[in-house]
Formats: structure tokens, C-alpha cells, sequence
């Protein structure tokens, strides 16, 4: 039985992958700073709390992290840990920065000294691009980090390919772009807009409010999405790779969309130039043709799709929880 770590499990990504992992015979430990039971839903929610090990661990802390790696002979690390908020890090750059490549460090190091044998998978991130002269996205282009947030993904992908090439380390970083899901945190775009749109629908809210909208993104699906990471680490050679869905959709069109299945009015969404960013890209998608020529990774959704059941997922819940009638 292989055994594998996931940091940030909490997550998402961290819930979907585990239960990805524990379906292929694996047993799963994963790291957190909290056990609150908030803190533990999307594992509850996937109904696979029980089978998964939770470590409490600071990633900024290398002896808790060495320690760890001594203990456990674990096959295989993904670290989905990070602070993944793009706004929040130009509030908090330090924080950011800190964290971001501290944690990706030590993992390493850890990983180096105790467990080199170990695969090891980076989440890195889109972002680290910034604006291109050329779209679609391919591993190979230079960096161009617009924010805090890019600035330390930027780092830490760096590190990944550094360990690899000087340690001869496993060690690959999957390149997402923005990926959704029912488990994705409330301060993101699209659980915001579906979240929204549905307090506004049932009469709960007035408004939906919006930063910049006149931009677009690569948005997948992130069930899909840890499937290639999974299938990152079972190739025969390390490398980098996109995860991404091949192309981009405007901002608007989601929340237009959105309101069009709901039946909200456009009256309803109000532009709050607050919310904008300092920098921000105006378009944004990758070339995932490596990633499914190479891995036999399968992806062909269309957003919309993902959209749809995304809405009748959290208006279910919702109603579950009692927020909505």
C-alpha cells in the first residue's frame, strides 16, 4: 500500500485529491493547522473523514517537518498548502511570501535528507506569468509575477526545479489555473458570484458585488484537476506541467450566465471599483497538450457545465444549512 502526504488537506484541492487517492488503494495522511470542525467539512462533506490521518504541522517550522518525514515513510508528498489568495496578498505581503516559500523549502530540504526517494508535487500557479506577449501559456515562457501572491509562487516553483536539478530529487510542480469546485472557499470569484446570486434569488441579498470583471480566466474543474496531479507523479520522469482547461472566459459572462439560470435581473450586479486589484491581467489561459499527450490525462468540460453543477450543488447545500428556503 503506497502512503501519501497531503499538506493543506483542508483545502479543495486537498479534500478531492485525498479521496482520489484513498479510491486507489492509498493511505492518506494529511496536515493542518486547525482541527475545528469548519475546518474539517469538505473532508466531511466527501465522506472520507474517517479515513484520513491528520497531522497537526507548522511547514514553517523544519524540525516539525523533518520529524514528520522520519516517522512516516511516506511515497509520496503533494503540497497544496499555501496562502492562495491573489487580494489578500497585497494586504498581507509579508505573510505571503513567508509562508509561501518557507514551507516549499523545508519541504524540500526535509524530503533531500530523510526521504529521498519520496515524489514530491508543488502546486504552483498560473499567476506566476503575469501578462505575456503570447497566449496560450506554455511551461517554458519566462515569469512576469504581478502580486505578492505570483511574486511567492514564482519562488517556489523555482525551488522545485532547483532541488530537481541539483539533488536529482522527484520533484514536479503542476502549473493550475484557476479551478472550481463546491468545496472552494467563499472569497473566491465564482463560489462568491454562485453564493450571491442565490441569497439574491431566494430574496437574502439585495446585490451582487464585483471587483473588475472585463478580464478572463482559464477556470477547471478541480475533481479533474487532482487527478493530474496524481498522474504527475506516477510518470516515468519528472517534470513540469500545466493544469488548465485551454482557454479563457470573461468575468462577466460567468455572472451573466449565472444570473440568466436564476432568473436575477442585471439591475443586480453593481461594479465596485474598490474591489479592484492594483495590477491585474487581462487574459489568461494555458496549453494543456503536454499534460494529456503525455500523462493520458483527460479533460474536455466546458465551463458552463461546470457551472450548472456547481449552482445546483450549493443551492442544495444552502438549503441543507437552511440560508436559502
Amino acid at each position: 500500500m503506497k502512503c501519501a502526504l497531503i499538506t493543506g488537506i483542508t483545502g479543495q484541492d486537498g479534500a478531492y485529491l485525498a479521496k482520489l487517492l484513498i479510491e486507489k488503494g492509498y493511505k492518506v495522511y494529511g496536515t493542518t493547522r486547525s482541527e475545528s470542525r469548519s475546518n474539517l467539512q469538505g473532508l466531511e462533506y466527501l465522506e472520507i473523514r474517517e479515513q484520513v490521518q491528520l497531522v497537526s504541522l507548522d511547514l514553517t517550522h523544519y524540525q516539525e517537518v523533518e520529524a514528520l518525514l522520519k516517522n512516516i515513510k511516506f511515497d509520496e508528498i503533494y503540497n497544496l498548502a499555501a496562502q492562495s489568495s491573489v487580494g489578500r496578498s497585497f494586504a498581507e505581503p509579508d505573510e505571503t511570501m513567508s509562508f509561501n516559500v518557507q514551507s516549499v523549502l523545508n519541504l524540500l530540504e526535509a524530503v533531500r535528507t530523510v526521504r529521498p526517494s519520496a515524489r514530491f508535487f508543488q502546486a504552483s500557479s498560473s499567476e506566476m506569468y503575469g501578462r505575456t506577449e503570447s497566449l496560450p501559456i506554455i511551461e517554458t515562457m519566462p515569469l512576469n509575477p504581478l502580486s505578492p501572491y505570483a511574486a511567492s509562487k514564482a519562488a517556489a516553483h523555482m525551488l522545485v526545479n532547483s532541488y530537481r536539478n541539483m539533488y536529482h530529487l522527484y520533484a514536479v510542480a503542476g502549473i493550475l489555473f484557476n479551478h472550481e469546485s463546491h468545496l472552494r472557499s467563499q472569497g473566491f470569484f465564482v463560489k462568491k458570484v454562485i453564493h450571491d446570486s442565490l441569497l439574491i434569488k431566494y430574496g437574502k441579498k439585495e446585490t451582487l458585488q464585483v471587483g473588475n470583471i472585463e478580464v478572463r480566466r482559464d477556470f477547471g474543474y478541480g475533481p479533474k484537476y487532482v487527478e493530474a496531479m496524481w498522474r504527475m507523479l506516477q510518470a516515468e520522469k519528472p517534470d513540469d506541467y500545466m493544469i488548465c482547461s485551454g482557454r479563457s472566459i470573461l468575468l462577466k459572462d460567468i455572472i451573466l450566465y449565472t444570473f440568466r439560470l436564476l432568473d436575477i435581473p442585471e439591475s443586480k450586479l453593481i461594479v465596485e471599483p474598490a474591489f479592484y486589484r492594483p495590477t491585474d491581467i487581462e487574459d489568461i489561459y494555458g496549453d494543456n497538450t503536454r499534460t494529456k499527450e503525455e500523462l493520458g490525462w483527460e479533460y474536455e468540460e466546458t465551463f458552463y457545465d461546470i457551472l450548472e453543477r456547481l449552482i445546483r450543488e450549493e443551492e442544495e447545500q444552502m438549503k441543507e444549512q437552511k440560508l436559502i428556503p
